[in-house]
């Protein structure tokens, strides 16, 4: 890895300077593909491993949220104060290499401890992936190319998430301990592109990172982020962009999280026989049918959310809050219709939609980050905003539907599947919450826009 000093448009070898603005890009995204990929085969995974591990709902939501959460938000602040400071392309590639060993240790776990171990350090390893990426995508990009960049970079959640689902669904259906074999599958390319990005990307900008003490270390990125706070007090956007965005997620990640659940304890019968046509199990038949739902709505979602962006930063930028306000808060009652609705076919068709919404923002509300901080703060406001999200969003939401799931099921007459239906249902209700949010966003957008 160099440090040499590139331009921000500078071309690498046999490249033209668009060229290389879309290979890192490219690379960035499979990275990120990568980390969503690692994070949702174990969505695919709750019911074998449930079973195999003898744990309840309450510690798979537990599990996927606050312990994956613990190092992957408040870990991002440090590392984005490097970003700022050193090789975003060195810090990358660390982070694909870590995240990659501790999925490959998920497979090998023989209880929930073990597995939460696991999981811990694949939230320390892609703790390192967005803030960096965010920086190096906004500096690589004018203005006007900057929301569309980060929306192809956020077609990272879509496409993992398919391949996730479809991958997991597949190898899981090989055996009661398939889903080991799931994890060790899905750790392997990341080994592989810490290697690429380590050999072939530049930092475009000169190094600024001189070796620092312990007490610089531990102290300076928490004066930089008290700094960008302050930035940011008068920013009401930002605030009510992440809070729009984490209740968003809130519903995003416990749904997607419990989909593949709700459809083998709900639909059973229905789901054997749908698979039994293509000469599948139930996993893997709905693995890549969920997978498909969920990939082909968010890749949809994400890039109208980019172009509606893109398109707003041209005119009125209000529309980067309205769009997916409006949309959050009337998804609600399709909610009821898809988990209530009995025809197996149709509630898989219906998981389209939500998909849509729920990636509709990325580009706006990442835009927006960075829009409304100097450039020197990009990197700390991206940390900042996904610290925010990803606590309400992942650190709250699975462990939230779980614990409904499991206290609804000891109520009388409902159950473990029935328990689920309506533990999903009431999560889809806080979409009112996160449309609330972008909505007050709106007012201020444009005053609150600096770069």
């Amino acid at each position: 890895m160099t440090d040499a000093a590139l331009p921000a448009d500078a071309s690498a070898p046999g490249l033209p300077r668009v060229g290389l603005r879309r290979y890192v890009l490219a690379l960035l995204m499979i990275a990120y593909t990568l980390s969503f990929l690692d994070r949702q085969m174990l969505s695919i995974l709750v019911e074998p491993i449930e079973k195999d591990l003898h744990i309840s709902d309450t510690a798979m939501g537990v599990l996927t949220g606050p312990v994956f959460v613990i190092f992957y938000t408040f870990l991002g602040i440090p590392i984005a104060w490097l970003a700022d400071r050193w090789s975003r392309p060195a810090l990358i590639a660390i982070a694909l290499a870590v995240w990659s060993g501790f999925t490959a240790l998920c497979g090998l776990a023989g209880g929930f401890t073990a597995l939460a171990f696991a999981r811990l350090g694949v939230g320390f390893g892609e703790a390192g992936c967005n803030p960096s990426s965010h920086s190096l995508i906004a500096d690589m990009s004018t203005p006007e190319q900057r929301a569309s960049g980060l929306s192809v970079y956020s077609l990272g959640v879509p496409i993992g998430t398919l391949l996730g689902l479809a991958v997991g669904g597949l190898i899981a259906d090989i055996g009661p301990h398939g889903w080991r074999a799931a994890f060790l599958v899905a750790a392997a390319p990341g080994i592989v592109l810490a290697l690429v990005v380590a050999v072939t990307v530049r930092e475009p900008r000169p190094s600024r990172f001189d070796a620092p003490g312990v007490a610089q270390a531990v102290v300076q990125p928490v004066h930089d982020l008290v700094d960008t706070i302050r930035a940011l007090a008068g920013k009401p956007t930002f605030w009510f962009m992440a809070l729009a965005s984490g209740f968003s997620a809130f519903v995003g990640y416990a749904h997607l999280f419990f989909n593949a659940s709700f459809f083998l304890r709900c639909h059973p019968a229905e789901l054997a026989a749908l698979a039994a046509g293509f000469g599948l199990k139930s996993k893997g038949f709905l693995g890549p049918a969920l997978g498909l739902m969920i990939g082909v709505g968010g890749f949809a979602g994400t890039l109208i959310g980019g172009w509606i962006a893109d398109r707003a930063a041209a005119g009125d930028r209000r529309a980067f809050a309205t769009v997916p306000g409006v949309a959050a808060i009337l998804v609600v009652p399709l909610y009821f219709v898809l988990f209530t609705i009995q025809n197996t076919l149709v509630a898989l068709g219906l998981v389209f939609i939500p998909s849509v919404i729920s990636t509709i923002w990325y580009g706006a509300v990442y835009s927006t980050a960075q829009s409304v901080v100097a450039p020197h703060r990009r990197a700390t406001a991206a940390a900042l905003l996904l610290l925010i999200l990803n606590l309400i969003g992942l650190g709250f939401g699975p462990p939230f539907l779980g614990a409904v799931s499991d206290f609804l099921a000891k109520t009388e007459h409902l159950g473990a599947a029935e328990g689920l239906r309506w533990a999903m249902i009431i999560t889809g209700c806080f979409s009112v919450v996160s449309g609330g949010f972008f909505l007050l966003a709106r007012g201020r957008l444009q005053a609150d826009v600096v770069s």
